[in-house]
């Protein structure tokens, strides 16, 4: 599929699903006179090179001609300030309860008239890298921030010749238009002082205000593309994706969801010491196709956290951009990136495909696993869930903490156990459309779902070693699990170290209070904005036998 960016006279209209207000308001900005058309990366390059505060590195990129760049280039370092990670409390949502589109419609209009005096950029990328799923992007971005527009259009996959020809091939979608994005870091309103990132996902359309920080400009996009899939017969997915191509021909694909910080990227491009051949589709942002199963990756590079990867680290051979590091000279006088977080929280740094030799654009194969990244320290490292339902609503609330990702309001304590439905928090419909989606790939697809715990089971960290070792316990087939004690629904494989004790009343206690959470979060969706994300039924069914199980564990 892909979107449309002409129209002919008959769909341009009043209710034509291709208008709305906002998008109408953004559109328009493209075309005007004080707008240049950035043609390629290498463009770009070269505007981001040379825009004021770049830090042009002596570290080259490595085969940059394989990315539209010159032989040459160098990796550029750029620094936002003071924030670092991504301000949630600025999004809005238009369609969603308490959101006044007028009001927000009436500030975008004066930052689109605002705008007039800049010479703006006009950059396009595609997202999906498939023609079953391929969307087009633009972004209109103001003179002095060419590193993001630079970024963007390498975080997502900028338009070379092969791909132009794969969205030829794709076919168009009615009601479908491309995404438009209007952005102006300057922009300063009382009412926004983190900023504001105002979405119309039914349009296509988001304005990014007042934020310089590169992640909402790559989540920003994924939240639009995101929904163009959903309504179109994709699960939209913030998580990674691995296929196991195992010595008998067989293979399993495994799906891991889980915010910055929990294990997700460690786990999908892990390899195992060389036990398995594995392909990887992404780390951070894929589809999966309702009907068939299939899956694609949204985007061609990795936008990856540098605290793990030190100076002199062989994933550094494979940089592109990086954002929030450091600088200084190294023995040979050469001007390299530092690391680590030294300088501040949550440097980042956009990382090639070349980093994962193994990558792909689309597993044709159905998922076999879905796995839950947890950080509950009720639970045990490892326990697979029966049913659909309960399987569907352990992920509506998965539970997690904080990370230097995020740019949290003063108070907030980054140890909270807090929920996050699905590990995506840049859902712009209702929640139970990924409630029944998840669901329908265990009942219906076949797939297994288990919980993974990567923070620590009362008391006692759950190393990765751990983590890995049960997951390939799970792909070899040895995994031996069993119902865990009176839970019907809920089998464990009993991890050294780690196994609950069921006649612990004390232990039973904290567990329960984790699933009366969990109800608690479930049963406040009918009433938080108006009951918008509800969940059916059975969702808050399944999690009440639980506990009602665990009160009679308790008597």
């Amino acid at each position: 599929m892909s979107t449309q960016a002409c129209f002919p006279t008959s769909d341009i209209h009043t209710g034509s699903p291709y208008f709305g207000r906002m998008r109408t308001i953004i559109e328009t900005a493209f075309y005007g006179n004080n707008v240049v058309r950035v043609p390629s990366v290498r463009a770009a390059y070269e505007l981001a090179k040379n825009s004021p505060g770049t830090v042009v590195t002596d570290m080259p990129i490595y085969h940059g001609e394989t990315f539209g760049l010159p032989k040459d280039a160098k990796v550029l370092l750029f620094n936002d300030g003071a924030v670092t990670g991504r301000t949630a409390s600025a999004r809005r949502i238009a369609g969603q309860p308490g959101v006044d589109t007028d009001d927000l419609n009436k500030k975008l209009l004066e930052a689109v008239y605002d705008s007039r005096y800049k010479k703006m950029y006009h950059a396009e990328v595609y997202i999906g890298l498939d023609p079953e799923f391929m969307v087009k992007a633009h972004l209109l971005i103001p003179e002095g921030f060419e590193n993001n527009m630079y970024s963007w259009m390498l975080n997502f996959q900028y338009r070379s010749d092969e791909y132009v020809r794969m969205y030829k091939q794709s076919k168009p979608i009615d009601g479908e238009g491309d995404i438009y994005i209007f952005a102006d870091p300057d922009f300063r309103h009382p009412e926004h002082p983190q900023g504001l990132a105002y979405f119309d996902p039914e349009m296509n359309c988001a304005a990014i205000l007042g934020m310089r920080y590169f992640g909402e400009y790559k989540k920003g996009t994924l939240t639009l593309a995101w929904s163009v899939a959903a309504r179109n017969g994709y699960v939209a997915c913030h998580g990674g994706q691995k296929r196991y191509n195992l010595p008998d021909g067989k293979k399993f694909v495994a799906s891991v969801f889980g915010l910055s910080g929990s294990g997700k990227s460690t786990i999908t491009h892990n390899k195992h010491n060389g036990k398995y051949d594995v392909t990887i589709l992404h780390d951070d942002a894929f589809i999966i196709n309702s009907e068939k199963g299939f899956s694609i990756a949204m985007e061609p590079t990795y936008f990856d956290k540098t605290a793990d990867y030190p100076a002199g680290c062989d994933a550094n051979k494979y940089l592109l951009t990086v954002q929030n590091c450091g600088a200084t000279s190294d023995e040979d006088d050469n001007v390299v990136v530092v690391t680590e977080d030294i300088r501040n929280g949550n440097g980042r740094a956009i990382k090639s495909k070349l980093w994962s030799p193994n990558r792909v654009d689309k597993i044709d194969e159905p998922i076999n696993a879905i796995f839950w990244i947890m950080k509950d320290p009720t639970l045990p490292p490892i326990l697979k869930v029966k049913g659909g339902a309960l399987a569907s609503v352990m992920g509506a609330t998965l539970a997690t903490k904080r990370s230097t990702a995020e740019n949290l309001a003063k108070g907030i304590d980054m140890n909270m156990l807090v929920y996050e439905p699905y590990a995506n928090p840049f859902r712009t419909y209702p929640l139970k459309e990924d409630y029944t989606k998840f669901k329908s790939l265990v009942d219906d697809l076949g797939a297994d779902c288990y919980i993974i715990n990567t923070g620590d089971f009362m008391g006692k960290k759950v190393k990765p070693a751990d983590t890995l070792g049960i997951i390939e316990a799970i792909v070899d087939g040895k995994a031996e699990f069993k119902q865990w004690g009176p839970f019907e629904n809920l089998e464990i494989m009993e991890w050294e170290g780690f196994v609950p004790d069921l006649t612990d009343k004390d232990y039973i206690q904290k567990l329960q209070a984790g699933m009366k959470g969990r109800r608690r979060f479930v049963s406040e969706r009918y009433i938080v904005k108006d009951g918008y994300d509800q969940l059916p039924a059975e969702a808050l069914e399944s999690i009440e036998d639980l506990i009602s199980v665990m009160c009679d564990m308790v008597k």
